[in-house]
């Protein structure tokens, strides 16, 4: 495994993995042409489209509290990361603890809660005690916030990921392992996530980039979930051999619309066009039922 360090005013023209890159330099595109993500391509995809996508990249995203609690809970458990700040206050709802919040984003740091600050802590300490996850994040074996950029020959643009945790290489065989803060790790409301946040599809991007750069002969891929209220249970998932296959073509598919997007400089909506909408069944069902009721 390669790699080499960036400083955060450093531009990517070279193809690797990249170790030191600050989550800003990353997430801001060191490619002085543009690259695309995981997070971009289903952004390029339904139920969102290539205009979500293209004012995103040109207007960022704006801050919530939910992606602070999940960029504090990676610092955490990854021990790597933007600097906490606890807010002195009991909720949100305040103007002086917007304010706080938004003078630590402006710092690059993480605002949150004290309530919420004991619960990220008590999430890496649940992970320590997992037999499995303790031993994937061991930081003897391996390496957090690794940035790897390749170039897609297929479709001619580049491409970049970011891996959560890297491990050591061994045998020839390297498992790449991401980390997801969330609602219910219940192996069914798993499934259910990876449908809705197309984590399939993120899996196999990344798998695709370890193999693209020749990280390893063998690569595997395992999400890390975890609960984010006491107890702060964890699941580790493997995506299936179909789930792979699903991701990869989605991510075949949102590559040949960036590509065309690029060379034509439009980025479309949803439909150009007059669309017929439908009542969803379930609707219909309902309907149905209340007009049986009052014969």
């Amino acid at each position: 495994m390669t790699a080499a360090a960036l400083t955060p005013t450093d531009v990517v023209t070279a193809p690797g993995l990249y170790d030191g890159m600050t989550d800003g330099t990353y997430h801001a595109d060191p490619v002085p042409d543009g690259s695309l993500s995981s997070s971009g391509a289903r952004k390029l995809l339904p139920p969102y489209c290539p205009a979500i996508y293209r004012y995103e990249q040109d207007h960022g995203q704006a801050p919530k509290q939910v992606f602070d609690f999940g960029h504090a809970a990676h610092s955490l458990v990854l021990g790597v990361g933007a600097e906490i700040v606890t807010v002195v206050a009991d909720d949100w709802r305040t103007k002086a603890a917007k304010e706080q919040a938004a003078e630590a984003r402006a710092d690059g740091k993480v605002p949150l809660l004290a309530a919420e600050v004991a619960q990220v802590e008590g999430m890496a300490q649940a992970i320590l005690r997992h037999p499995i996850a303790a031993e994937l994040f061991d930081p003897d074996h391996g390496k957090p916030e690794q940035s790897a950029f390749w170039q897609d020959e297929q479709h001619g643009v580049w491409r970049r990921a970011r891996f959560d945790w890297l491990p050591e290489v061994v045998d020839g065989r390297l498992i790449i392992v991401d980390y997801k803060s969330t609602v219910s790790a219940e192996p069914g409301a798993v499934a259910r996530s990876f449908a809705k946040y197309g984590y399939a599809s993120q899996a196999s991007w990344y798998v695709d980039a370890a193999h693209a750069l020749g990280l390893a002969d063998e690569v595997g891929f395992l999400f890390v979930f975890q609960e984010k209220t006491a107890p702060y249970l964890v699941t580790v998932v493997q995506p299936d051999q179909e789930a792979l296959a699903v991701g990869r073509a989605l991510n075949d598919r949102a590559l040949e619309v960036y590509a065309e997007c690029r060379a034509t400089g439009t980025w479309p909506s949803y439909s150009s066009e007059i669309q017929t909408v439908s009542l969803p069944a379930w609707a219909v069902r309902d309907f149905q039922e209340l007009i049986l009721n009052e014969q």
